[in-house]
């Protein structure tokens, strides 16, 4: 017989004894009223006031009527349905692994989609730079001698040097009038040199001045200011200078010129064939 077929006839069975059972209340009443008047133990009739009997009637009512609510539930529990066998499906949860537990999520940014503007900026930033411009000012001449175009030039130690102090002059001809100028005298350092002053023939006004070392070399230089021109002429600019006591040799000393003449640069230079 199967499971199913039991159970059916065991509900019907109890259903059955449920219906005939009727409870004889006048039997169970009487039983309670003779267990109230039954004689008691001395002592407690002596020391129990009477309210306790009503007490003991009211217990034993509420006992009876519990024994009867109980047997009338444990029937109707019976011969309930079976309960019905409820499945519930749970998602197995899965186990993270130690590093995935430990290392705190990526949070790189995806690339951006082809097309969005953060894109075309990128593209457009890693594109390689156009071309610069060329310079529109020229490239400086190379000197190439004492001679160039209108600039003519010589160099030479002047003749009132002596054995403790020196002058070196440069001297420049220009047969066109000089929109910029600049003029740079190196005499070298052969023991002892030091710069004692320097001077143009031009106005000072029109040049700035400085002197430096650089290489092993004193260095002059006078630049013509910018509006300032130097007219057609001969021009002279001379540096001074300590140097050991004797005789000093000028043949590694030398000079470089660059001048612009209606929009055109030309540059000369030369050395000091003077020895003193």
């Amino acid at each position: 017989m199967r499971q199913q077929d039991v159970h059916d006839e065991l509900r019907a069975r109890l259903h059955e004894a449920a219906e005939a059972h009727e409870p004889d209340r006048a039997r169970i009443l009487a039983r309670v009223e003779r267990g109230m008047s039954a004689p008691g133990r001395p002592d407690h009739r002596a020391t129990l006031p009477p309210v306790f009997g009503w007490f003991r009637v009211a217990g034993a009512t509420a006992a009876v009527a519990a024994v009867l609510g109980f047997g009338g539930y444990a029937v109707a529990s019976a011969v309930k349905d079976p309960p019905t066998e409820k499945t519930v499906a749970v998602s197995p949860t899965a186990s993270a692994s130690p590093e995935a537990t430990s290392r705190p999520p990526s949070h790189r940014a995806a690339p951006p989609a082809a097309g969005s503007p953060t894109a075309r900026t990128s593209e457009a930033g890693s594109a390689p730079s156009s071309t610069p411009k060329a310079s529109a000012t020229p490239a400086a001449p190379v000197a190439k001698g004492e001679q160039d175009g209108p600039l003519r030039s010589d160099g030479s130690v002047d003749p009132h040097s002596n054995d403790f102090w020196a002058q070196s002059d440069v001297t420049l001809k220009t047969s066109g009038q000089l929109t910029a100028l600049t003029v740079r005298l190196k005499v070298a350092q052969t023991g002892g040199v030091s710069d004692t002053g320097a001077w143009r023939s031009l106005p000072e006004a029109d040049f700035t001045q400085s002197v430096t070392e650089q290489d092993g070399f004193l260095v002059y230089t006078w630049t013509l200011r910018p509006g300032s021109t130097v007219a057609v002429g001969e021009w002279v600019f001379a540096g001074q200078y300590n140097h050991e006591q004797g005789g000093r040799d000028a043949k590694d000393d030398g000079y470089t010129i660059t001048g612009t003449a209606d929009g055109k640069q030309y540059a000369v230079t030369g050395n000091f064939a003077t020895v003193r």
